[in-house]
Parts: structure tokens; C-alpha cells; sequence
């Protein structure tokens, strides 16, 4: 048998010159596994590129019912990344169901050598009075000749790529009044 004549046979024929029966394969059909999804578009954390993914979730969105992702794929339409992800972004669906996944915010106390789950109202407080006591303690009203430069430089900020220019340009807003000099932002959304 011929290269080409194999080739016609096992594509057309399906296998059944070679011997193979075929009808029990092509009469089953199976539903895709993201077929009764709901499908939610999102950007990929991980890098500035800010690749689009598309997030599978299954769960009918009645009360009561928490949805589960079961796929994560590249969005076609996303004019930066038109559906590819890197191999990171390819592993986001474990990283969003990874049971280790910290789900509230953590804390580990001076001289204490394990960490232990707080509020998120702790966690903001304790945020919000870590920025105040730094930008205190490090606040420059003048500079060595004299100038008023009202920064504090001891405090840096850089938004992230999943957070879109609107947010980030909020986030330059109050950090800029904090008197933080060294900023910037991976947004590309």
C-alpha cells in the first residue's frame, strides 16, 4: 500500500479498509465539558503583557450555589494575547482551585515562627497604620537647598496589570498626595 492510498483510507474510510470498525465512534456524541459553563472574561495576573483569559464556571448561578471553575482557557478575542497563554497562564485554573489557596489575609507576628489568619478589617487597619507611622517617620518637607518637595520616600507603589489605567490613575492619585515619588504601574488594559 502506497503513502497516499493509506492517507485516503484512514481519512475517508475512517479505518474500515484497514480493518477497524468505526461506527460505534462516530455514532456517539459527547457534550463538551464547557458547554453548560458560564463563561466570564478576565486578564491573567501574572505578567504587564496582560494576556485574556476566558473562565469556565459550572454552578447555575442559583442562591446558594457557589460556582466551581473547571476550565480556563485564552480568549480569541483579546486584541493582545488573540487566545495564547504562556505556560503560567495556561495553569491559572489550579492556582484559582489549588486547595492551599489563601483565601483571608495573613499575618505573622514579630518573634513568632508560624503565620495565622486575621480579618480583613485587621488587615486594613493594620495596613493603613504601617502607611501612616512610615510616611511619618520618613516625610521630607524641603529638600537640602530649601525647597518644598513634600514626599515621603520611604514608601513605593506599583499597581498591578490586572487593574485597568482608570484605577491606576485613582492609585497614582492618593499615593501622589501621600508624597510617594517612587510609583508606577504595569496596567495595559
Amino acid at each position: 500500500m502506497q503513502r497516499r492510498t493509506f492517507l485516503k483510507a484512514t481519512v475517508v474510510g475512517g479505518g474500515a479498509v484497514l480493518g477497524f470498525d468505526v461506527s460505534r465512534a462516530e455514532a456517539e456524541m459527547r457534550e463538551f465539558k464547557v458547554s453548560r459553563t458560564t463563561e466570564t472574561r478576565s486578564t491573567c495576573p501574572y505578567c504587564a503583557v496582560s494576556c485574556g483569559v476566558i473562565i469556565h464556571t459550572l454552578g447555575d448561578q442559583a442562591k446558594n450555589v457557589v460556582p466551581a471553575v473547571v476550565h480556563v482557557e485564552g480568549d480569541p478575542d483579546h486584541p493582545i494575547s488573540r487566545g495564547t497563554l504562556c505556560p503560567k497562564g495556561a495553569t491559572l485554573k489550579d492556582d484559582i482551585t489549588h486547595r492551599r489557596r489563601l483565601l483571608s489575609p495573613r499575618v505573622r507576628r514579630p518573634g513568632s515562627d508560624h503565620w495565622e489568619d486575621i480579618s480583613w478589617d485587621e488587615a486594613i487597619a493594620k495596613i493603613a497604620r504601617h502607611v501612616k507611622d512610615t510616611r511619618d517617620r520618613t516625610f521630607v518637607a524641603r529638600n537640602a537647598r530649601g525647597e518644598v518637595v513634600n514626599r515621603t520616600p520611604g514608601i513605593a507603589m506599583i499597581g498591578g496589570c490586572t487593574d485597568t489605567n482608570e484605577f491606576n490613575f485613582l492609585q497614582w492619585k492618593v499615593v501622589t498626595a501621600l508624597g510617594v515619588p517612587y510609583r508606577d504601574t504595569q496596567a495595559r488594559v
